[in-house]
């Protein structure tokens, strides 16, 4: 009996220290698999942004240049720009004139004679204009304009004088036509085309004139006129005059 209890006690004992043997020991823990790395993600390359569009050119449209005047037309003259006449000037075919009605600016212009002398205006129509002066066109004008502006004031004035021209031919340096805006002698003429060639025959030189239908011829020596001997013969031209240096 005595055995059996030492024997009990000693198992007893010796599953009490198995038990504390077990409990001391560390409690190893299984190693933890390694972090796996994030998967990197994939970076967008940056999105370059498209070039600017150039804008497209404007065409510039070329300058417009203003229509020649047609005669008998109102023409784009220069405002305020006038010519000079002599007293009892007459108008002529070509000549361009300013036709102004006071504070009525749409019927004011400039027109161009035409070659049968008439000129065309607003309202009015077609008014003959060539063999009048200035003040008896403006007469004319305003009478007729009267009709549609009881109170109109009409201005002629002459804007370029192509009428009236003078000719010159023969051995000079420059023949031909010249307008003739205020008073010349044929001296003069001839200065303005450039003087005598070397084979002008100047002591024979004629002034040539229409007048009732007939030629009339004026002579003309240049020597003794540039020496004061003749200075009749140096008269004043006329339009339509011509003056004919001959060839020695």
């Amino acid at each position: 009996m005595r055995k059996l209890i030492v024997t009990v006690l000693a198992l007893t004992l010796s599953g009490h220290a198995a038990a504390l043997a077990h409990t001391a020991a560390p409690q190893t823990q299984p190693p933890k698999p390694p972090a796996q790395p994030a998967p990197a993600q994939a970076q967008k390359p940056a999105q370059t942004p498209p070039p600017a569009q150039p804008a497209p050119a404007q065409t510039q449209k070329p300058a417009q240049t203003p229509p020649a005047a047609k005669p008998g037309a109102p023409a784009q003259q220069a405002a305020g720009a006038t010519v000079p006449v002599e007293a009892g000037f007459t108008i002529g075919p070509e000549d361009v004139l300013g036709v102004i009605v006071w504070r009525e600016a749409d019927v004011s212009g400039d027109v161009t004679v035409r070659p049968d002398g008439m000129i065309t205006l607003p309202l009015i129509r077609d008014v003959k204009a060539s063999g009048l002066t200035p003040q008896e066109l403006a007469d004319r004008v305003q009478a007729a304009l009267r009709e549609f502006i009881t109170d109109a004031s009409v201005t002629v004035v002459v804007r370029q004088m192509n009428s009236r021209k003078v000719f010159i031919t023969g051995e000079v340096a420059r023949p031909g036509a010249y307008a003739l805006t205020s008073s010349m002698s044929v001296m003069q003429l001839i200065a303005v085309a450039g003087g005598l060639n070397e084979f002008a025959e100047g002591k024979s030189i004629s002034v040539m004139r229409i007048e009732g239908g007939k030629t009339k011829t004026f002579p003309f020596d240049y020597k003794n006129v540039a020496n004061g001997k003749k200075p009749a013969q140096n008269i004043v031209l006329k339009p339509g005059d011509t003056v004919v240096v001959p060839e020695r």
